[in-house]
């Protein structure tokens, strides 16, 4: 029977992928080392322990719009599931190193979004939850199969700038908003009636204009 032991090694920027993907190194290995594996399907939740690190001044007036004024924060601060994530491990004895690819958003309406991009420095505290099958080959040469334990998980403290250099690498001096379908109109409207070239004038117009609609 198996005894898995799994490990995050560390984490690196997939670089030319179509869309924003973090590479995480999983060591896998296994007692009694020459026991063959033919197979792992691996799943993995990903949960980002908030409460594991300490936020700065700055850090916690970026996070109050997901988690509200600091003095509340000793109720308002929970684990928050960040993705699921799977990896097929081909056939090994003792141990291997595999790729759990996670793909990632700049998109503000998601949750680890805001998290990621408020914290500014150090690291993101995750916990991996594992799941899924392992096939190997039992004493009578015969193929086996045997769930991974639902106890199997490991840490990870995922460096900021990692995170960071994702997404300079694919929004480069740039943010992605999402709208309701109305307040777009609203704005592409403004855009067109004041022949503004460009979103980020339109927006900036818009904004330098609020002081003087609040004095009115």
């Amino acid at each position: 029977m198996p005894d898995l032991r799994i490990t995050i090694e560390s984490a690196d920027v997939v670089q030319y992928a179509a869309a924003p993907l973090l590479a995480f190194k999983v060591r896998i290995a296994n007692q009694p080392s020459e026991e063959i594996i033919h197979t792992v399907a691996l799943r993995a939740q990903i949960q980002i322990e908030v409460t594991r690190r300490k936020y700065d001044s700055n850090e916690q007036a970026r996070l109050k719009d997901l988690f509200g004024q600091p003095d509340r924060w000793g109720q308002t601060l929970r684990n928050m599931l960040w993705t699921h994530a799977s990896v097929v491990v081909p056939r090994f004895t003792e141990t291997v190193l595999a790729d759990i690819l996670v793909p990632c958003t700049f998109d503000f309406n998601v949750a680890a979004t805001k998290y990621f991009h408020g914290v500014t420095s150090g690291d993101l505290p995750l916990c991996f939850q594992f799941s899924g099958t392992v096939f190997y080959q039992g004493q009578d040469r015969t193929l086996q199969v045997a769930p991974i334990s639902w106890d199997q998980e490991a840490k990870y403290r995922l460096p900021v700038k990692v995170w960071k250099d994702l997404i300079d690498v694919f929004y480069p001096n740039s943010a992605w908003l999402s709208l309701q379908r109305d307040t777009f109109e609203k704005l592409y409207q403004y855009k067109v009636r004041e022949g503004i070239p460009t979103w980020e004038e339109a927006l900036e117009r818009a904004l330098n204009a609020l002081p003087e609609m609040v004095r009115s």
